[in-house]
């Protein structure tokens, strides 16, 4: 019973989704602080999970002149990010510390 009692007061919180930003060719995610992420593409997808908890919701995005979808979605990993277009897209993303909390940038380009 201490032990476990311990070992929550010693886990550390999952981090939080605060916000999403959908920008011309990038979505910028912001988290209250830095989260693990697997990220890959898949069929012409761009996939990535994080491990954290945070809202459902999904939007549109311009890549290249023409729409692309996102949508956040909860998995049994944490969050599950998607972003789909009618043609193959490409990610790239890095995350910094920004004003005390982590900026994660997921540049879009057509494959």
């Amino acid at each position: 019973m201490v032990g476990m009692m311990i070992g929550r007061l010693t886990a550390p919180t999952p981090a939080e989704l605060e916000e999403v930003q959908a920008q011309p060719d990038r979505l910028v995610l912001w988290f209250n602080h830095e989260t693990q992420l697997h990220g890959e593409h898949v069929d012409g997808a761009v996939a990535m999970v994080f491990a954290a908890q945070g809202t459902a919701q999904k939007g549109q995005l311009l890549v290249n002149g023409k729409f692309a979808n996102w949508e956040v979605a909860h998995s049994d990993r944490g969050l599950f990010l998607n972003l789909v277009a009618a043609r193959p897209l490409h990610g790239e993303w890095s995350g910094a510390k920004e004003d005390g909390r982590w900026r994660l940038e997921i540049l879009l380009r057509e494959q």
